[in-house]
């Protein structure tokens, strides 16, 4: 019998070959009771040795394909039932969950941040990431190839829901001093990433048809996320001071806010609309979310404390990251809760993925207790102010009058609103045309924005380089 197998030199020879045998049968090239190739015919048939065939035909014997007749050869097992040949499979229509119906409903464009570019332009004004440049990676591997080396068995096996607990007690007392967050280690609980945290957020307090503030414009991220959740969204309006705390709703079940640099626009919460916004909180019983994804960045005036730290009845969820301040791929993040809710959001955890992975908490922990992520930050801060300086004295030489700007006192990423109104789209290609990548705001927004704006971010670019980029997007804007 004749039967040719492609090889490559992709995987084990072996692996191939029991690949297409299995196939084979799956479709029904090979039907219930078919004596198949002997081990020696199929080796000289393919040109290779025979023990790869037998490999092959062991496994196969294994899982339950075929079987063996003494003396005879090997078969097709009788009743086994091969499936519709290759390329005639009908998919299947499967039932979705109301969350996934929700979810498959986002499309693909979710949570593309920023918009991803098919090609790389030389100045490229790209926001929501870390200066991975000047980040210590060699002091880093050290430290968790130390610990990889020095760990005990028992550390490897599953940890805490809640994380490790030095790494907790160093990131309770890193909070108290640059964000003045009101907590104890205890209600620290680390998650893969600050997405991971709203997601937890989203399943522990919120039922479909709950009413939920969120900012307008607003992390995509977030308001997909709740989408999904099938809470009712109440597009809160931001202006130069943030989301005004007076036009929300008495029923609203939660609130998600920026309040240190709110995204996108980059306004900061005033004291004044923080504690309103806790007094609704108070009148509604609601939870407030302050996502503080950047608050480590300010360079004007004096810093403002969390929101969670003027809270005095445990109604504000506190998230964090270290995508901005560490590197995006360590998917790091953490949630401070309120007592009254630790246990939900702790049983949350451990049934959505057990914990978050221990070498790099280990690592992260002593990067933090050393005072290494201190003097990490402040390296990073003067880059950013050096940057930031750079980017407003271009844009002050070369546009002038024709922008505004917000969102230039914290964060790391500016936002231009041109008086000349002007597509964003239309913008953004032909910023590219001269090598610039720029990020429209539009995108963020619920309903139909109510001006043009672009964002600017500077973390990763030379000083150089945001000089040249803005006096090349002057020629268009």
């Amino acid at each position: 019998m004749q039967f040719l197998i492609p090889l490559s030199q992709r995987e084990p020879l072996f692996r191939q070959v029991y690949s297409a045998l299995r196939q084979a049968i799956l479709t029904g090239t090979f039907h219930a009771g078919d004596r198949l190739p002997s081990t020696r015919d199929l080796a000289e048939q393919l040109g290779i040795s025979r023990t790869v065939i037998v490999l092959a035909y062991d496994q196969l014997l294994a899982e339950g394909f075929v079987v063996g007749r003494s003396g005879s050869g090997t078969y097709v097992p009788e009743g086994l039932t091969a499936g519709p040949p290759a390329g005639s499979e009908k998919t299947a229509t499967l039932r979705l969950s109301r969350f996934g119906a929700r979810a498959a409903a986002l499309g693909t464009e979710l949570v593309v941040f920023p918009q991803r570019r098919t090609t790389l332009l030389r100045y490229d004004f790209a926001y929501g990431r870390s200066d991975v440049e000047c980040f210590p990676f060699e002091l880093w591997r050290r430290i968790l190839q130390r610990r990889a080396r020095k760990a005990r068995i028992r550390e490897l096996d599953y940890g805490p829901a809640t994380g490790s607990e030095a790494l907790r007690e160093a990131i309770c007392a890193h909070l108290r001093r640059s964000r003045a967050v009101v907590c104890d280690p205890s209600q620290v609980i680390i998650v893969n990433g600050s997405q991971q945290a709203l997601y937890l957020i989203s399943r522990v307090l919120i039922e479909p048809g709950d009413r939920v503030v969120i900012e307008e414009p607003s992390y995509q991220g977030t308001t997909e996320l709740l989408r999904a959740a099938g809470a009712r969204l109440h597009p809160s309006a931001v202006d130069g001071d943030g989301l005004d705390p007076t036009s929300l709703p008495a029923d609203g079940r939660l609130a998600f806010v920026t309040p240190s640099h709110q995204f996108p626009t980059g306004a900061i919460l005033p004291l004044a609309r923080r504690q309103k916004l806790l007094q609704w909180a108070k009148r509604a019983n609601a939870v407030v979310v302050e996502d503080d994804y950047d608050g480590e960045f300010r360079y004007e005036g004096k810093p403002l404390e969390s929101l969670q730290g003027l809270d005095s009845e445990g109604r504000v969820i506190y998230v964090g990251t270290f995508s901005r301040t560490i590197f995006s791929a360590l998917r790091l993040g953490y949630l401070i809760v309120p007592k009254s809710l630790l246990q939900a959001f702790t049983s949350a955890k451990w049934l959505c993925d057990r914990h978050t992975a221990t070498l790099e908490q280990a690592t992260l922990a002593e990067f933090i207790t050393t005072g290494m992520y201190e003097r990490h930050l402040r390296r990073v801060r003067r880059r950013n102010a050096a940057s930031r300086q750079a980017l407003l004295e271009a844009v002050q030489r070369h546009l002038r009058e024709r922008v505004k700007i917000s969102g230039e006192g914290a964060g790391a990423h500016i936002v231009l609103w041109p008086g000349k109104r002007i597509a964003e789209d239309v913008a953004i290609g032909a910023a590219a045309a001269r090598g610039v990548g720029i990020y429209g705001i539009g995108r963020y927004f619920l309903k139909r924005p109510p001006r043009p704006g672009i964002m600017l971010g500077y973390p990763r670019m030379r000083e150089s380089d945001i000089r040249e980029g803005v006096r090349r997007l002057a020629e268009i804007l």
